[in-house]
């Protein structure tokens, strides 16, 4: 953390101080109180359902100005590096703080594509699953099971071993996903291949053959690398929280990033753009799109607009507008006709932004509303959306392990609450309880 400059002071309802909390200033955003001390001095811990305003840590990674939808990777504006980066080399920003010189980018390349096959029992493992289990299933137990194949460099104090396990994580998890649904398809595991980028390596896991050649197209190759560096990572989520979380206990960071899969299975974090697809599909129809509008606007109504807003986003997600551009140029490019559900996403972004429920809310877009479109044209089944997600996030996943490591302040995590139960009472033994 950067110096305390200011204290703010607490006092009672008569206007008797009760403590002074320092108040910390980092390089950009809101200042942060330190109330590490408060239940010490005070007598009482703070509530904040869900952390929306709770700083957990320090970090220079990744920042977000949600009102004036800015992204930055390591001061980077995220405009910048979709336009004129790829995910390897924002993979080695995330880690090491800086953009890599030529040399440095090709010897971290050349590092991630000589890892990226998984050992041969560990192909075995998938066996165990049932034919049609989910990807994500498939990921969370094959990528905690790592640790059992990969223990040589398991000493999370020793930098060199930290660096060795989040390269084979990054190196490994498109192989493993890629596995996953071959293995749903009941198609043979296709190997990687060194001349591949990771996009295209991914692709030709993905949808090669042993009996044909396959070749990578290129327009699929660079939107799907867009797509990675657009998830690479987005701060303190939930997943990432739950890396941290569970790395601060010591475990090991392939059962650290398992759990952070977990984290991100759930529809409100890494399965929303698989949620806006179904909800393209529920709506059908751009003349059904009125109804529905109404709907989101009913409180009474459980249905939701998703890929609208966004938790930190209080304005544009300026992930989306990237992503926006790149939906026509892959629907030009790759699909025979332009998909139907893109054209009704595009007619319900219209009407919807010129409601006032949702200009008054600023209700935007974000960039789940668009990915799905993506992954439709790259004949990429929703069953792995998520999983597309966990590829991408690795990276930021790992860079945020790494750090937090490093912190000669680390301690558990250990969250605190307001408890709400029956208060002490007598154990009755069982003959003496009443029948209800």
């Amino acid at each position: 953390m950067t110096n305390q400059y200011e204290y703010l002071n607490l006092t009672d309802p008569e206007g008797r101080r009760l403590t002074s909390l320092p108040v910390i200033k980092g390089t950009m955003g809101p200042s942060v109180l330190d109330i590490s001390k408060l239940y010490k001095e005070v007598g009482c811990f703070t509530v904040d359902p869900g952390f929306s305003a709770t700083a957990s840590c320090a970090s220079g990674i990744t920042f977000i100005d949600g009102e004036q939808g800015i992204l930055l990777y390591r001061g980077y504006p995220i405009e910048q590096l979709a336009a004129r980066s790829n995910f390897l080399e924002v993979t080695y920003l995330l880690w090491y703080g800086k953009l890599p010189n030529e040399s440095q980018l090709q010897q971290f390349t050349h590092e991630v594509v000589h890892h990226t096959m998984i050992n041969e029992s560990l192909r075995l493992f998938y066996q165990g699953f049932h034919h049609d289990a989910h990807p994500m299933a498939v990921l969370v137990g094959v990528v905690g099971s790592l640790s059992a194949f990969y223990h040589d460099y398991l000493d999370i104090h020793d930098q060199k071993s930290r660096e060795m396990a989040a390269l084979r994580l990054v190196a490994k998890m498109p192989t493993i996903a890629a596995a996953a649904y071959k293995y749903t398809m009941g198609q043979p595991q296709i190997y990687p291949k060194n001349s591949l980028s990771y996009a295209g390596n991914f692709l030709h896991m993905m949808f090669a053959m042993p009996t044909q050649p396959y070749e990578v197209d290129p327009v699929a190759e660079r939107a799907l690398d867009l797509l990675l560096v657009l998830h690479a990572d987005h701060e303190q989520n939930a997943s990432t929280s739950t890396v941290r979380l569970a790395g601060s206990s010591g475990a090991n960071p392939f059962a650290c990033v398992a759990a952070g899969i977990a984290a991100l299975w759930g529809p409100a974090h890494g399965g929303a753009n698989e949620a806006v697809i179904r909800m393209l599909q529920e709506i059908g129809d751009a003349k059904n799109i009125p109804k529905y509008i109404a709907r989101a606007k009913d409180k009474k109504d459980p249905f939701r607009l998703m890929g609208f807003g966004h938790r930190v986003y209080k304005n544009f997600d300026p992930r989306a507008t990237i992503i926006r551009e790149t939906c026509y140029q892959v629907l030009e490019k790759l699909a025979d006709s332009r998909d139907p559900l893109f054209e009704l996403a595009l007619r319900l972004e219209e009407i919807a932004l010129k409601d006032e429920y949702f200009i008054e809310r600023k209700l935007y877009p974000n960039v789940d509303f668009y990915s799905g479109i993506i992954y439709r044209a790259l004949n990429i089944p929703m069953s792995m959306f998520t999983a597309m997600f966990a590829i991408a996030r690795t990276a930021g996943w790992m860079a945020h392990w790494m750090e937090m490591m490093a912190d000669p302040e680390l301690r558990i995590g250990r969250p605190r609450q307001l408890y709400t139960g029956p208060v002490m009472r007598d154990y009755v033994p069982l003959e003496e309880r009443k029948q209800r």
